[in-house]
């Protein structure tokens, strides 16, 4: 396995005749630049490689995603009215959409509807060249369309619990919102969502996506493409072709197509003719915890702009009860006048009464750092802390965050202000130390001058060699790998992650490591089985428990495809799979195209063991299949007494 379409075979082939020990497994890197090199300049370009690799396992298997989009209102769905003003219109926005080409795949769409189970309320995606998948996605719009102007603190908790309920049915999210408060909304779902493991993306647009030269439908499109194809677990904002982390973005254009900009973080996603993706600056769980929703905040907080004229009336005036919170926006890298000791004295009085004062500053880029200058080191007397780099919208959202978990103490509550959760700030310690010795090698041995191909070929050694390292069950070699930078979540041409390699191996050790490093339990391979299906298959108790811990779940596995598990458990007899199956969350009610549940086939096959089993964990006795049936009714017909009497209780 390894990333970017070179398979497992040549990883193993890399250093199969290399020693296994930890002490030798730096030493294969050459063995394996060298063959992978080789392998890369069999083909034109290392995209052709890439490319011709996954388009060879369309047959393996249906390769979907689903997104749900959450339509708030906003410009980009608005259209004219008689007067010839924009107005969002109630019902239109889904209706204009299925009209699009670009927008839906009616044909695709109607070849679907003579499946068993498929949704006619979804959309698709046409097929792109971008990512090897088909996107379905769902519209949920709201009652009420707002304009972004009319946002408050308690819409964001509607949109976070409307995507929470939907959390395990799909693979991503999008949210259409207005422009003039979306970046305030992205920064304050990003902090209410706690161990998020799937992509929400919020986009909009500033012409109506229904207009000839709209920017919606790029925006639109692309956002869908990232929530469905993308492994990117964070709340993001994707506007004029880039996509940024929500709680970095700003809005800094009323009238520029590229309205918004990440001044202090790189884009998460580039895109231009292809999806440049970089996932260095993905910012990944570290734990090993379901994604939890803190749908709380405080409305106590507020945006106090220093200026040169204030009064020290005027910060007294602010910070007075109810407020709880303030973002002091200073000059440049952190100061206010040195000379007015009436407006130390007002803050120093606020801090005292317990009000959170978070220093950040006034210019576009650039942070509020240790203290360089006099005014900097009498704020910090005074208890303010430092938002370093962060954004208005981020510190007012995140100060609005931790103010409302009241489980925390003021001091735990300054510390998490001053602490990176979420990727929202960088500090000396937001920088990883990565191991370039490896890198720097292939560089020079290979001589490889672009920085786009060393990319590259280290992605494809890095990731043949993290294979080797859990093909060999060597947790030292794999933690190592990691350090040195390679992708824990690279997929394969048949869409295997590390994680899923691992889990085929058995060793939870390597798999909990992971998991604390970013590993992302809801990938699926392209025959769509995530993780938790292939600790199902391979009999592993203590994996399934691992990855539930996670949030791992069945929800997005085709009911076919578990339909077929579990009848075939029970057809077989087998009690053990069975229990395995509901361990991870699957039905066992259950039913196939004849409408047979799995109670049906263990009566047909003569298992009362089975039969006792799925009675005892409440499967319907009373489901009927296309001949009207109950599981009873064929117990009786077929004389199984034994079974009668279990059912009959």
């Amino acid at each position: 396995m390894n990333t970017n379409g070179v398979s497992s075979e040549n990883g193993r082939e890399i250093i199969q005749n290399g020693s296994h020990s930890s002490a030798d497994f730096n030493g294969a890197a050459a063995g394996a630049s060298a063959k992978v090199l080789a392998n890369v300049k069999k083909s034109r370009s290392f995209m052709e490689l890439s490319v011709s690799s996954t388009h060879s396992v369309k047959s393996l298997g249906r390769n979907e995603r689903t997104v749900l989009v959450i339509y708030t209102g906003g410009t980009i769905g608005m259209v004219n009215n008689r007067e010839g003003v924009l107005i969002p219109q109630k019902g239109a926005f889904e209706n204009l959409i299925r009209g699009y080409p670009q927008l839906h795949d009616t044909a695709y769409w109607r070849q679907r509807l003579t499946e068993t189970g498929f949704q006619t309320s979804f959309l698709v995606l046409p097929e792109t060249k971008d990512l090897n998948l088909r996107v379905f996605y769902k519209i949920y719009e709201y009652e009420n369309l707002l304009d972004s102007s009319n946002m408050t603190e308690k819409e964001w908790v509607q949109i976070a619990e409307d995507i929470m309920k939907n959390y395990d049915q799909y693979d991503g999210f999008v949210v259409l919102h207005g422009t003039d408060t979306l970046s305030y909304t992205a920064s304050a779902l990003s902090f209410m969502f706690e161990n998020i493991g799937k992509c929400i993306v919020l986009t909009g647009s500033q012409i109506p996506i229904f207009e000839p030269r709209s920017d919606g439908s790029d925006n639109f499109v692309s956002s869908l493409l990232i929530a469905g194809g993308l492994n990117i677990p964070e709340v993001t904002l994707f506007f004029g072709s880039k996509l940024f982390r929500g709680n970095r973005a700003r809005k800094i254009s009323a009238n520029n197509l590229y309205a918004f900009d990440s001044p202090n973080c790189v884009p998460l996603v580039e895109v231009g003719l292809e999806f440049q993706l970089n996932k260095k600056a993905i910012f990944k769980p570290k734990v090993i915890e379901k994604c939890r929703l803190h749908a709380k905040m405080s409305k106590n907080v507020g945006l106090l702009r220093i200026f040169p004229s204030i009064s020290s009336s005027v910060i007294k005036a602010f910070v007075q009860p109810p407020i709880e919170g303030v973002v002091l926006e200073s000059y440049g890298a952190g100061n206010i006048p040195s000379n007015r000791e009436d407006i130390f004295e007002e803050i120093r009085e606020a801090v005292k009464r317990g009000v959170i004062v978070v220093n950040i500053t006034q210019c576009a880029t650039g942070a509020v750092a240790s203290p360089r200058y006099e005014t900097g080191r009498l704020l910090a007397k005074c208890g303010v802390v430092s938002g370093y780099d962060m954004t208005p919208e981020a510190a007012l959202t995140k100060l609005s965050y931790v103010l409302s978990k009241t489980e925390l103490t003021y001091q735990e509550k300054i510390e998490m202000m001053s602490t990176n959760i979420r990727g929202e700030l960088t500090t000396a310690s937001s920088f990883a130390v990565e191991d370039n010795t490896l890198i720097d090698a292939l560089a020079t041995s290979l001589n490889i001058q672009s920085p786009t191909v060393l990319v590259e070929v280290t992605e494809k050694v890095f990731g043949a060699l993290l294979l080797y390292a859990i093909e060999r069950h060597d947790e030292v070699s794999v933690k190592k790998m990691l350090d040195m930078g390679a992708d824990v979540n690279g997929q394969n041409s048949e869409g295997k992650t590390p994680l899923h390699e691992a889990i085929l191996r058995g060793n939870t050790t390597i798999v909990e490591y992971m998991l604390k490093h970013g590993a992302n339990v809801h990938l699926k391979t392209r025959c769509g089985e995530p993780p938790l299906l292939m600790a199902v298959h391979q009999d592993d108790p203590a994996m399934i428990e691992l990855l539930l811990k996670c949030g791992a779940n069945l929800s997005s596995v085709e009911t076919k495809t578990l339909s077929e598990m579990i009848s075939l458990a029970a057809r077989r007899g087998s009690v053990h799979k069975l229990k395995l199956l509901k361990m991870a969350g699957a039905s066992l009610d259950v039913v196939d195209e004849m409408l047979q549940s799995p109670l049906h086939k263990a009566v047909l096959s003569n298992n009362p063991a089975v039969v006792q089993f799925l009675v005892d964990n409440g499967a319907s006795k009373e489901a009927k299949d296309v001949l009207h049936h109950t599981p009873l009714d064929y117990a009786r017909k077929l004389n199984y007494q034994n079974i009668e009497r279990i059912l009959g209780d």
